[in-house]
């Protein structure tokens, strides 16, 4: 049986006050450096560990979905690399859980590690999750970002999401999740940014 590819994944999480506006960002390659996938997703108020932590199951998560069960992950927390590993003590309540459940995705890989590196080799990852915080901002600001709205929605009436992308090698790259169905039709207006 031939093994599943290996994935090294970076992640960052970004949080404007700590507590305050909070993203991640996560950036997927293959062993060879071509990429994979790289998403981000806004959180609302949390704090920068929390933001953390979110990125790793995010990323997680993504990897199971595509069948990468190799999975190295790169971090600049210190703090979640070591929460990981079982070298620091998970003390802070609100991120006991998120462990928990990071340690349930994690038993389900072939092989997974994760270590803490500088923050100059997680660049683009952070790069991700301060976009993520800037579309939110924009959007609060009353800008118009990049919106994705169901069809069978009117913007105004009906559930709005919102991302900013990047077009890349002919593809466009939500910075955001986006909750859609398989084959959901979706009407695009996309604003460049100036």
């Amino acid at each position: 049986m031939a093994q599943s590819p290996h994935v090294i994944v970076h992640i960052d999480g970004a949080s404007r006050g700590n507590p305050g506006p909070a993203a991640y960002g996560v950036v997927m390659e293959s062993a060879d450096g071509s990429r994979r996938a790289a998403f981000s997703g806004y959180l609302g108020k949390a704090t920068n560990n929390v933001a953390e932590y979110h990125g790793l199951l995010a990323a997680l998560d993504h990897a199971l979905s595509k069948g990468y069960l190799r999975v190295q992950v790169q971090t600049d927390s210190e703090l979640l690399a070591m929460q990981i590993k079982g070298v620091y003590k998970v003390k802070n309540p609100g991120l006991k859980p998120l462990r928990e459940q990071a340690e349930r995705l994690i038993a389900r890989f072939e092989s997974f590690s994760i270590e803490h590196v500088r923050r100059e080799r997680n660049r683009e990852a952070d790069r991700l999750a301060n976009l993520a915080l800037d579309a939110a901002a924009a959007e609060a600001g009353g800008t118009r970002p990049s919106r994705i709205a169901p069809k069978s929605e009117e913007p105004k009436a009906g559930k709005l999401l919102r991302t900013s992308a990047t077009f890349r090698n002919g593809v466009l790259e939500p910075h955001f999740q986006l909750s859609l169905l398989e084959g959901e039709v979706v009407d695009l207006e996309i604003y460049q940014k100036e």
